[in-house]
């Protein structure tokens, strides 16, 4: 267990990253609960990065989100719902980790989705350079569907109340603090009770970030 500052932590994960050979680009997933503050740990890591001189493909699996209509058969509350009907795997591994990984073609999209105008997209397709680095943060990601598209796996871990305050704080300008609790306490936190228990994340975790003080992260390398 490492104690340090902020950019120490990022310039470890950075090394862990550069450690890393591959023919082909190096996919890292950055798993973690909403309001963990993972999103904001992946842009860091790709600007560390960019200044090491790696090119990076940021995305995130909030751009491959299936449409509303799709994403909500057992209610807007449910935690199964939100564990097995909101992402489309599928078109994440078409489109973006399988291009990149062993014998792709690095021919990619880096989102399906518009959350915005809850439209389903088709960018131009992008070409990435065999020593680029996929920087990819979101939830659940080490669940079976996924687990073997990466290559250096990132969990960041935060206290189930810290998120609930984050979320609080995150969104006061659009949803009461009353609308934001049910969510996490009804959707978000049995959700990732649900992962936790059936992918075991933190076993094929690389490293784990614990983020409650996000400028006095904690972290931890993982034997696999």
């Amino acid at each position: 267990m490492r104690h340090g500052t902020r950019n120490e932590m990022l310039a470890r994960l950075a090394e862990a990253v550069g450690s890393v050979t591959r023919a082909h680009p190096v996919r890292v997933a950055v798993d973690g609960p909403p309001a963990a503050g993972k999103t904001t740990l992946a842009d860091e890591l790709a600007v560390v990065l960019r200044e090491h001189g790696r090119d990076v493909v940021r995305a995130t699996i909030d751009d491959f989100l299936f449409p509303r209509a799709r994403r909500y058969p057992r209610g807007e509350y449910s935690a199964e719902g939100c564990y097995d009907d909101a992402h489309d795997y599928g078109a994440l591994n078409r489109v973006l980790l399988d291009p990149l990984g062993p014998g792709g073609d690095r021919r990619f999209q880096p989102t399906v989705y518009d959350s915005t105008t809850d439209t389903v997209l088709s960018p131009p397709i992008l070409t990435a350079p065999a020593d680029a680095v996929l920087v990819f943060d979101g939830v659940f990601l080490m669940r079976p569907e996924l687990l073997d598209r990466w290559d250096l796996r990132v969990f960041v871990s935060t206290a189930p109340e810290t998120t609930v305050d984050r979320a609080v704080a995150r969104e006061r300008q659009v949803s009461s603090r009353a609308d934001v609790e049910r969510r996490w306490r009804e959707r978000y936190l049995p959700s990732q009770q649900l992962y936790l228990a059936r992918a075991r994340p933190t076993d094929h975790a690389d490293v784990v970030v614990h983020n409650d003080v996000p400028e006095q992260p904690v972290w931890e390398s993982r034997t696999r």
